[in-house]
């Protein structure tokens, strides 16, 4: 008996020292020797308080100063793949002073084809706080490549392994490796997990609450590029395609997609436009917060005969209509949602409104041709790989995850009604609109065009939305947005199926005298 008790004393006291040893505080260069499986930690260091980020391309914004944090660099499952390059999932954390942490975890998405690793701070679609700011540990990644000629890269498809890191794998893994680094550093797990993501991270958003519906408590989606082969079909030939068949032509016959209207022919149009449904929620001022109740008809312009002033064309309008109109293919159903009439959809700039297409689209110039085969071109559009339209979210709710939608009326990439038709649809396999309104939000945004811009205003916090929803039980009715296309203006975005509409009472700049209808 007491030599068995004189063995354990000298294996208690090593418990005891090795417990101690890993409740010891981690410093941030510490992590660098941080061992998980098939994991390589490059890089773990100090950022002072104050440091700013460069922008990511030319005219961009900067993004801080930042707090104090320690950044983290790493690569996931490091591989040759096809032709010999080398692949690998690279992710940067940001974790801030142990003493500003606030017990949560957040994850941005990506954009385009991904590629870069973002520097993570999570300012996006958070209000005048980026989350590293308010105390998130912050992850980004590029999914497992490296872009070489810009963000629309997809080159990297051509290796199996690194499309299906980008199609649905990589995040959820990063996400695992981010989490014991957080837990490491922090000496205990984080409370929340949130994911925030627009175009390409918005369609990671919904990914990952179909695939992975216990990683993340809150995920916030927007404009997600969830059917891009057939979004591809609607922009990048469809409405040119509609176009060419009334534009004007070169002196080789060539149609001029873009000289299509003249600049007072798209005045005209807007003009017609914004006098039939700007008012619709209760007062004029440039914005058409009623979206799916604005019945305008462009039809109203074409010029009668011998009417040749304050009037379009007939062939130009009916033109018009069959490209918002979407795809449909030779048995008339439609393959892709047309596109609202909304007050940006004559923006200009790099990402131009659809009634403003350029020459040049997304991957290079639009097609000449009158025509169009949609039966063909739909064959092999979509991809259930990267496509996330499965609609059974029940483990996602069940296991109390919140999903809130958002989409630019004036998107000109993906339709924000695809976005509004998949949030109704998950109605019929969740219980009802009623039940999935306990765990998901779609909210609408007058103007925006993909991801922000245009006559807009595209200033709102939807991770506190979502985070409010996950932590107190608050479900948000509205999010109040601002811009800077409109100073001093701020408006409610309205939970679907309601819309912000004016009151008839106070400043009609002020988003309290609105109500959702």
């Amino acid at each position: 008996m007491m030599q068995s008790r004189l063995m354990i004393f000298p294996m208690a006291a090593f418990c005891a020292t090795a417990m101690a040893q890993s409740a010891s505080p981690t410093s941030c260069a510490d992590l660098v020797n941080l061992r998980i499986e098939g994991v390589e930690i490059a890089k773990a260091a100090p950022v002072s308080a104050g440091t700013t980020i460069p922008p990511i391309y030319p005219g961009a914004p900067s993004s801080g100063p930042l707090p104090a944090h320690c950044r983290v660099d790493g690569i996931v499952n490091r591989r040759k793949g096809a032709g010999g390059e080398e692949f690998g999932i690279g992710f940067a954390l940001a974790l801030p002073e142990k003493a500003a942490w606030n017990g949560n975890f957040m994850m941005q998405g990506g954009g385009g084809g991904n590629g870069v690793v973002s520097y993570p701070i999570g300012a996006s679609y958070a209000g005048d706080k980026s989350a590293l700011l308010r105390g998130f540990a912050v992850a980004s990644t590029d999914t497992g490549h490296k872009a070489k000629t810009g963000p629309f890269d997809f080159s990297f498809m051509r290796d199996q392994q690194a499309y299906l890191d980008f199609a649905y794998l990589a995040n959820a893994e990063v996400a695992g490796v981010a989490k014991k680094i957080v837990a490491h550093y922090y000496a205990k797990p984080a409370a929340y997990s949130y994911f925030v993501g627009c175009s390409t991270g918005g369609r990671e958003g919904m990914i990952l609450s179909q695939r992975y519906p216990t990683v993340f408590n809150g995920i916030v989606s927007g404009d997600p590029a969830m059917r891009t082969g057939l979004s591809n079909i609607a922009i990048g030939k469809w409405i040119p395609v509609a176009y060419n068949q009334a534009a004007p032509k070169d002196a080789s016959g060539k149609p001029l997609t873009d000289k299509l209207l003249t600049d007072g022919e798209r005045k005209l149009f807007m003009d017609a436009l914004m006098k039939r449904c700007d008012a619709k929620d209760g007062v004029a001022d440039g914005m058409i917060f009623d979206p799916l109740g604005c019945d305008f008809d462009p039809a109203v312009l074409s010029c009668k005969n011998g009417q040749n002033d304050a009037c379009i064309a007939p062939e130009k309008i009916a033109a018009i209509k069959k490209a918002f109109a979407g795809p449909k293919n030779s048995y008339g159903t439609q393959v892709y949602p047309g596109f609202p009439y909304d007050a940006g959809i004559a923006a200009t700039g790099p990402v131009g409104g659809l009634l403003s297409l350029g020459t040049h689209g997304i991957f290079g110039p639009y097609p000449t041709a009158t025509e169009i085969d949609v039966d063909k071109e739909a064959l092999h559009a979509s991809d259930p790989l990267v496509e996330p339209m499965s609609t059974n979210l029940s483990t996602f709710s069940g296991s109390g995850g919140k999903i809130l939608f958002f989409h630019g009326d004036s998107d000109p990439w993906f339709s924000p009604l695809d976005t509004l038709q998949y949030y109704r649809s998950l109605a019929a396999t969740n219980g009802g609109a009623d039940k999935v309104a306990e765990w998901g939000r779609m909210f609408l945004v007058p103007g925006m065009g993909h991801c922000g811009g245009g006559p807009a205003l595209d200033q709102f916090d939807m991770l506190s939305a979502v985070s409010n929803w996950v932590e107190k039980g608050i479900p948000p009715e509205s999010v109040i947005a601002t811009g800077q296309a409109f100073p001093g203006r701020s408006r409610p975005l309205c939970a679907d199926p309601k819309h912000a509409q004016y009151t008839g009472q106070g400043d009609p700049n002020d988003a309290r005298n609105f109500k959702c209808q």
